[in-house]
């Protein structure tokens, strides 16, 4: 018998690399504290605010992640505006962060990442159905490993680089997503994480969660 779950969050590890994205300014104002290791919308925000100033963020890397990279920028930023550089948004520099924010405009181009809605899964003895939407167009991948899962910050191949196998669930953009996974070994957890990427080359990413398949 199959069943139907939604996957949990799990805690995970960085490597951290670099990569070179254009910058532009961004008028989103951010709703909460930030620090390393949250993932989200608002991380993307900051991040392309933080972009827009290069000497702040030299990679400019947008992935709506906060990684050692985006600490880096945010300490530099509080430098730069007489906050102690301690690496997170706190208070103090979310009220700095949103003053300037508010008087900026995005530029050009899209830099908004897609985001990806709840995770589906419906499990059987040796396989795995993941079902979920974006809200906007995106091509996509699963990753999955009976490991924790490894995500490099700065790949040169895209945003983020992911540990263990990964399968495609569409090359072409698309918002409803799904993909099957078979030949698992049965009542085995298995560690996942979905990347999605929009025609301008924004991604997100899902915290690593976990399923178990079925005896």
């Amino acid at each position: 018998m199959a069943r139907a779950v939604f996957g949990g969050v799990m805690a995970f590890s960085f490597v951290l690399g670099a990569v070179f994205l254009p910058s532009s300014a961004s008028a989103a104002l951010l709703t909460r504290q930030l620090q390393f290791g949250m993932s989200g919308s608002d991380v993307s925000d900051l991040q392309v605010f933080l972009a827009a100033d290069r000497t702040i963020y030299p990679q400019g890397l947008v992935t709506g992640y906060f990684g050692s990279l985006t600490r880096a920028a945010v300490m530099n930023f509080q430098v730069r505006n007489g906050i102690s550089p301690v690496g997170r948004v706190g208070p103090q520099t979310l009220a700095v962060i949103n003053a300037q924010m508010g008087t900026g405009a995005v530029v050009g181009t899209d830099r908004r990442a897609p985001a990806i809605g709840p995770v589906g899964i419906t499990t059987a003895s040796s396989a795995a159905t993941f079902v979920w939407n974006t809200d906007e167009n995106s091509s996509a991948v699963l990753y999955y490993s009976t490991n924790p899962m490894m995500l490099v910050e700065g790949s040169v191949v895209s945003g983020v680089a992911i540990s263990g196998t990964s399968v495609i669930a569409n090359l072409d953009l698309r918002s409803l997503h799904s993909v099957t996974l078979t030949g698992l070994q049965s009542n085995t957890r298995y560690y996942y994480v979905v990347l999605v990427k929009d025609a301008s080359g924004n991604e997100s990413i899902t915290w690593p969660a976990l399923f178990q398949t079925n005896q």
